[in-house]
């Protein structure tokens, strides 16, 4: 008597659980570690992320849209941020309404004092994987991610 793996779908539903279970815990760990080390959150840390790679300003509409949130969310992190010295807003030249936001000098410091032990947990949290199981997981998970263009085509086939 041969056991039959389940098929390809529960599987599939099987392995989503836990990546979503390893992405939580991660999460929860790195949210944990900067509450604790840095006084901050992972909002917080988000968008100074954000801001941080790109050195220049950039509209508050294009940081929501960079960090998948709402305006109103990206706002109320980047009020903080202003209040505590960190980010500061500029009107464009161009059009007032438009708000540019950077990061100060300090908030590039704080972020990198931050970013530094972000690296480091999560290199202790992931520490049981290696080089090669890395570069695997990689590949997988851009075999596993969906081709944008296929996806928008799909989409289109799909409506009536």
């Amino acid at each position: 008597m041969t056991i039959e793996a389940p098929p390809l779908s529960k599987r599939r539903l099987k392995l989503w659980l836990r990546l979503l279970r390893l992405t939580r815990t991660v999460e929860a760990d790195l949210r944990d570690y900067l509450r604790r080390e840095h006084e901050t959150t992972l909002p917080r840390f988000d968008v100074m992320a954000a801001l941080y790679r790109r050195r220049e300003t950039m509209t508050m509409s294009e940081l929501s849209r960079l960090l998948l949130v709402s305006n109103g969310n990206a706002t109320a992190v980047v009020d903080r941020l202003e209040r505590d010295g960190l980010a500061r807003r500029s009107p464009a030249p161009s059009d007032r309404r438009t708000v540019h936001v950077s990061l100060t000098e300090a908030g590039i410091a704080a972020f990198e004092a931050m970013a530094q032990g972000h690296e480091a947990r999560l290199d202790s949290l992931l520490s049981g994987l290696d080089s090669q199981d890395l570069d695997a997981l990689r590949d997988i998970l851009r075999r596993a991610l969906p081709d944008p263009e296929k996806a928008a085509q799909a989409g289109k086939q799909e409506a009536p």
